[in-house]
């Protein structure tokens, strides 16, 4: 009988509804209720019980799952909250329920995946896997070589010293950095730290998808492109060394022409 109970938290982001992260949240605030009771975290529940949320039945979504990159322009909020102004999920309108993989800064732009898929939230918000991340960032005064090899080598930030990563310099005042971890406004505070201040950032990549659309817009993610981004985010891919080697090309110096359509 116990294998066939589930996590509320698991049976939301399974039915596309939210992600496990947010149906964590949505559970501390009591709009979650089962047979019209309000749960405790972590409660199980069978295939016959009756989930709500803000008294809405949540069935099973049957549906195609839905996997999109989008190019988020700056001044766009990351959150599934409607009430909040210049929210994600208004702004792009799509016909169907879905909700942001993690977040970018308000100020910052670039590539996020949006999905109604929400065990693949899960894996890719998992830090452990050392999934990469790549971005562009102005700074506000030319860049020197100890700031590349101080970005590069650890910075002290939020009471942790950020892992190694991949940094190069583009022009004067431009880089690129590849990051295997999310801490909050990781590259802003990295840059403070140094004296820096980031005037502009944007995300051009996440695991094995490259940002290849105009600001504001968005495209499906291909069959082939979700098969890839699934093999790359199992479980068994959690070292530095198992870390993405068919990706590795992705990072090197490309064309000025692929940094121009900000």
């Amino acid at each position: 009988m116990e294998e066939n109970l589930t996590r509320i938290n698991k049976f939301l982001s399974e039915t596309g509804f939210c992600s496990r992260r947010e149906a964590d949240k949505l559970i501390e605030q009591g709009k979650v209720t089962i047979n019209g009771v309000v749960p405790e975290m972590g409660t199980k529940i069978s295939p016959n019980d009756e989930v709500r949320v803000d008294g809405k039945l949540v069935r099973e979504n049957r549906q195609k799952r839905i996997y999109l990159a989008f190019n988020k322009p700056a001044g766009i909020e990351c959150t599934t909250n409607l009430d909040v102004r210049d929210n994600i999920v208004d702004y792009i309108n799509y016909s169907e329920r879905i909700f942001p993989i993690g977040r970018l800064d308000k100020a910052s732009e670039g590539l996020i995946f949006m999905t109604n898929d929400g065990d693949i939230v899960n894996k890719i918000l998992r830090a452990r896997n050392n999934h990469e991340k790549e971005y562009i960032v102005t700074v506000n005064r030319p860049i020197t070589d100890r700031f590349i090899d101080r970005m590069a080598n650890g910075i002290p930030i939020l009471d942790t010293i950020t892992r190694k990563c991949k940094v190069e310099q583009i022009s004067k005042n431009v880089f690129r950095i590849v990051l295997t971890q999310g801490l909050n406004r990781q590259i802003r505070r990295m840059c403070e730290h140094l004296d820096y201040e980031v005037t502009a950032l944007k995300r051009t990549r996440i695991i094995n998808i490259t940002l290849d659309v105009p600001l504001g817009r968005y495209r499906h993610l291909t069959d082939d492109e979700v098969v890839e981004l699934n093999q790359l985010i199992e479980p068994s891919s959690k070292t530095e060394e198992a870390s993405f080697p068919k990706v590795t090309p992705k990072i090197s110096i490309q064309p000025r022409r692929d940094f121009r359509n900000r």
